[in-house]
């Protein structure tokens, strides 16, 4: 009980990242009829959290290395809070209210960065933090747990909106809805700060502030004291362990963790999760757009579970290979309809099954992957930039969805469809099987695949 209230302190740091991401789908439209921006201000203002969250994952090394995860989750949690009440009004201290002046849309903006550095800490630090005090037998589980609160984030972040636009007028809506939609966020950061001060230091952490008699006593509150003794000793010895030059066991490596982090976003899943509520209410079938949004959602944490519970039977290539192929006829199917003026049910029963073979496959698996992918000796410095890159392309995609949109849905999903089989291949024929396999065998066959290309 001990071990699964400090996952679930943690996890509220990732259910903060899926309620920070997605909070923008209910707002964006109304916001953008009231600040009045064009297809591209609304992209860059609507995505622009994203860029606190390239920033607030570059620094989570260094964050967590240097004031421990703990504390990088408390600065996080700080950062959230702060976001959504700026978010919820950013016209305090020095604007008057009603004020459209670029100089708003500037304030705004500056407010969802620092939310999005909340992010991009999280992102890194709440699995850190998670793996750091997990048995390693349930660590994979525990760790996946997180991809899940991400999920119910957004699902929560959903419902919220619906309820908040269902009970006001359209003109209410655009004047002062999205700002409640913003400001909710302030509830559970609160409450992931409050919390934060009731857990402890990771045992890992403990060890390299040498404060090995405090590592000592948490590991023995989770596991006993015979097994914290044994794992302890495994800590110290990792902790000891020296580290080599990033491209020490070759380009391939870090090249493919790159890639996994890139498609992963132009596969264009978050042009979906961000804009969900307007696509819906375009393609029509039956109902209103946020309504739909929460079904998708409640879609989505099924099919994460299906992925929770089958990555270890069935591998993380598989799973990626078929959640690519599940995705290329979601999106050519939306593509399709849209051509072919096909709206209602068919064009969202596409958008669905595009959104669930992502979150059975390419939201957690990736992230598995590249924890599993690197090798012991440079994993700290591939991961940041693995997820450094993850973070831009997300943006990338985010930003220049609303004028693609607008252009023409049919050449938008048609390009994610695309970018579908190609990740397909890309998987199928790069990227190594790591179900089954220690890191230290990574460590071989990495080093096998680079003295093969010498």
């Amino acid at each position: 009980m001990y071990l699964i209230s400090l996952v679930m302190v943690a996890i509220l740091g990732g259910l903060l990242f899926g309620y920070d991401t997605a909070v923008i789908s209910g707002a964006e439209q109304a916001l953008q009829k009231y600040l009045g921006l064009n297809s591209f201000w609304h992209g860059v203002t609507a995505s622009s959290a994203l860029m606190g969250c390239v920033v607030g994952g570059a620094i989570s090394g260094m964050f967590a290395s240097r004031f421990g995860r703990r504390n990088s989750l408390r600065v996080a949690a700080l950062l959230f809070f702060l976001s959504a009440l700026g978010s919820y009004c950013p016209e305090f201290l020095f604007f008057e209210k009603g004020d459209t002046s670029f100089s708003l849309i500037l304030a705004f903006n500056c407010y969802r960065v620092l939310g999005g550095i909340g992010v991009g800490l999280a992102s890194a630090v709440c699995p850190m933090y998670i793996a750091e005090i997990a048995p390693s037998e349930i660590r994979g589980k525990l760790v996946s747990c997180n991809q899940f609160a991400i999920i119910f984030g957004m699902l929560v972040v959903y419902f919220v909106n619906y309820l908040i636009k269902d009970g006001m007028t359209d003109e209410l809506l655009v004047s002062d809805g999205w700002r409640y939609m913003f400001v909710s966020e302030a509830v559970p950061a609160a409450l992931f700060g409050i919390l934060l001060c009731f857990v402890p230091k990771t045992p890992r952490y403990l060890v390299m502030e040498g404060n090995d008699s405090k590592a000592l006593q948490v590991l023995e509150r989770i596991n006993g004291l015979e097994k914290a003794k044994r794992i302890f000793q495994e800590i110290k010895s990792v902790t000891a362990e020296k580290t080599e030059p990033l491209f020490t066991f070759g380009v391939a490596v870090i090249a493919i963790g790159i890639l996994l982090s890139i498609f992963q976003q132009a596969i264009g899943i978050n042009a979906v999760l961000y804009y969900a509520p307007r696509i819906f209410e375009k393609i029509g079938g039956g109902g209103d757009g946020m309504m739909q949004t929460v079904i998708m959602g409640v879609v989505n944490i099924t099919f994460t579970l299906v992925a929770i519970f089958t990555v270890e039977k069935m591998g993380r290539k598989p799973l990626l290979i078929i959640g690519s192929i599940g995705m290329a006829i979601g999106a050519f199917g939306v593509a399709a309809c849209d051509e072919l003026q096909v709206s209602g049910l068919s064009a969202v029963i596409c958008i669905i099954v595009y959104s669930a073979a992502f979150m059975m496959s390419w939201g957690p698996i990736t992230w598995v992957l590249i924890a599993e992918i690197f090798p012991n000796t440079i994993r700290g410095k591939a991961v940041a930039i693995a997820v450094a890159f993850q973070w831009v392309f997300n943006y990338l995609v985010s930003s220049t969805f609303p004028a693609m949109y607008e252009f023409s849905p049919f050449f938008a999903y048609s390009l994610y469809g695309i970018m579908c089989v190609v990740a397909a291949l890309f998987v199928w024929k790069y990227v190594p099987e790591t179900k089954g396999r220690t890191l230290e065998e990574m460590n071989q066959l990495w080093k096998e695949r680079n003295a093969k290309r010498a």
